[in-house]
């Protein structure tokens, strides 16, 4: 099992399967809307590990969505 993919990888590789068929910018806010409704902040604390380790297999929408998500919620009101 030497080549055994982190489960927030491959989860939020199959959510961005789901969403090929938008534009990617839309895919990553819907991809960043689902991570922060569902998954517990541990979860999103590993996907940024990923993010930052430079996982090579994760889909680059799933990058643009981390990057949405470290934004502060709201930032963009006002």
């Amino acid at each position: 099992m030497a080549d055994t993919v982190p489960p927030e990888q491959r989860m939020a590789n199959q959510i961005a399967a789901n969403f090929r068929h938008v534009p990617a910018d839309q895919a990553a806010e819907a991809i960043a809307g689902h991570v922060r409704r569902f998954w517990d902040p541990r979860m999103r604390s590993r996907l940024f590990e990923l993010v930052d380790a430079g996982a090579g297999s994760l889909d680059p929408v799933v990058v643009a969505a981390a990057q949405l998500l470290r934004q502060p919620q709201g930032a963009s009101a006002g």
